[in-house]
C-alpha cells in the first residue's frame, strides 16, 4: 500500500486530494498545525479514514519527525498562507510559510529519505503582470504580491533541489481553482455565498472590488488529479494546470445571480470598494495546459458554468440546513 503525507490537508485542495488518494488505496496522513480551535470541517467526512500528524512548516524538526513517523512514498506540500490580500498585511509570515516552508520540507526529505516523491503547489499568481498570453511553463514570472513572490521562491527552490540532489520533485503551476470548499474570503466563494444569502432574504448587498480582472477558473476536484499524475511519471517535471479559458469577476457574478433567478444583479452588487482592492492587481491570467494534456493525459472535466452552479447550489444547501 502506498503512503502519502499531505500538508494543508484541512484546506480545499488537501481535502479533495485526500479523497482521491483514498479512492486509489493509499494510506493517507495529513500534517496539521497545533491550534486552539480545530477546523477540520472540510475533512470531517473522511477523518476516520486518514491519520492526522502534528507538524508545522515553520518548524524544521517537526517535519523530519513527521517523515520518520509516516514513512511516506509521496509528499504533497499544499500548506501555505494562501490568501493574496493577507500577504500585504503579513508579508514576512507569508514568506516564512509559503517560501521558506518549502525549503524546510525539502531539507527534511533530503535528510530522511531521498526516494520520497515531492509535489509543490505553485501558483499562476507567479505570472502576475503577464509577459505573454497564454501563460505556459516557460513564461517569465512577474509576481504582483508578497504571496506571488513567495510562491516563485518555493517554485525555484523545488527546481533547485531536484537538480542539486536528484530528488523527484515536481511543481504544479495551478491556475485559480475553486469549489464549494473554498474559504469565504476568496472572491468566488464570497459571490456564491452572497447570491445564496440574497436569494434567501438574509443579505441585501454584495460588496466587491473591481469586476474587471479576468481569471482562468477551474474546479479543485479536477486539479488534484493532476497533482497525483505528476508524481506517477518516470521523470519529475513542472506543469501548468489550467482550463485555457478566462472569465471576468463580472461574469462570475452574472452566472451566480442567474442561478438564483436574478437578472438585474447590478441592484445587489456594489463594486469598486477601495477596501476590497489590491495594492497591485493581476488583471489577466489564462493558462496553456497543453504539456499536461500531452504528458499526463490530464484535462479539466468541469466547465466554468458548471463550477459556478455547483458553488451556488452548495451554498444554498448549506444555508438552508443551518
Amino acid at each position: 500500500m502506498k503512503k502519502a503525507l499531505i500538508t494543508g490537508v484541512t484546506g480545499q485542495d488537501g481535502s479533495y486530494l485526500a479523497e482521491l488518494l483514498l479512492s486509489k488505496g493509499y494510506k493517507v496522513y495529513g500534517l496539521t498545525r497545533r491550534t486552539s480551535t480545530v477546523n477540520n470541517e472540510r475533512i470531517k467526512h473522511i477523518e476516520d479514514k486518514i491519520e492526522l500528524i502534528q507538524g508545522d512548516l515553520l518548524d524544521q524538526s517537526s517535519l523530519s519527525s513527521a517523515l520518520l513517523e509516516t514513512e511516506p512514498d509521496e509528499v504533497y506540500n499544499l500548506a501555505a498562507q494562501s490568501f493574496v490580500k493577507t500577504s500585504w498585511n503579513q508579508p514576512v509570515l507569508t514568506g516564512e510559510f509559503t517560501a521558506l516552508g518549502v525549503t524546510r520540507m525539502l531539507e527534511a526529505i533530503r535528510a530522511v529519505n531521498r526516494k520520497i516523491r515531492f509535489y509543490q503547489a505553485s501558483s499562476s499568481e507567479m505570472f502576475g503582470k503577464v509577459t505573454e498570453t497564454p501563460q505556459k511553463e516557460t513564461t517569465r514570472f512577474y509576481p504582483r504580491s508578497p504571496y506571488g513572490v513567495a510562491k516563485v521562491y518555493g517554485h525555484y527552490i523545488t527546481v533547485n533541489y531536484r537538480e542539486s540532489y536528484n530528488l523527484f520533485a515536481c511543481s504544479g503551476i495551478l491556475f485559480n481553482h475553486e469549489s464549494p470548499r473554498r474559504g469565504l474570503e476568496f472572491v468566488t466563494r464570497k459571490i456564491s455565498h452572497a447570491a445564496a444569502m440574497i436569494s434567501l432574504g438574509r443579505q441585501k448587498k454584495l460588496e466587491l472590488g473591481s469586476l474587471e480582472p479576468k481569471r482562468d477558473w477551474g474546479f479543485a476536484g479536477d486539479y488534484v488529479e493532476a497533482m497525483w499524475l505528476m508524481l506517477q511519471q518516470e521523470k519529475p517535471d513542472d506543469y501548468v494546470i489550467a482550463t485555457g479559458e478566462n472569465h471576468s469577476v463580472k461574469e462570475f457574478v452574472e452566472l451566480a445571480f442567474g442561478e438564483i433567478g436574478i437578472k438585474n444583479w447590478e441592484k445587489y452588487v456594489a463594486s469598486g470598494k477601495k477596501e476590497h482592492m489590491r495594492p497591485a492587481e493581476v488583471d489577466y491570467l489564462v493558462g496553456d495546459a497543453s504539456k499536461a494534456r500531452k504528458v499526463l493525459g490530464w484535462c479539466p472535466k468541469t466547465s466554468f458554468k458548471e463550477l459556478v452552479q455547483m458553488m451556488v447550489k452548495a451554498d444554498l444547501e448549506l444555508l438552508k440546513n443551518s
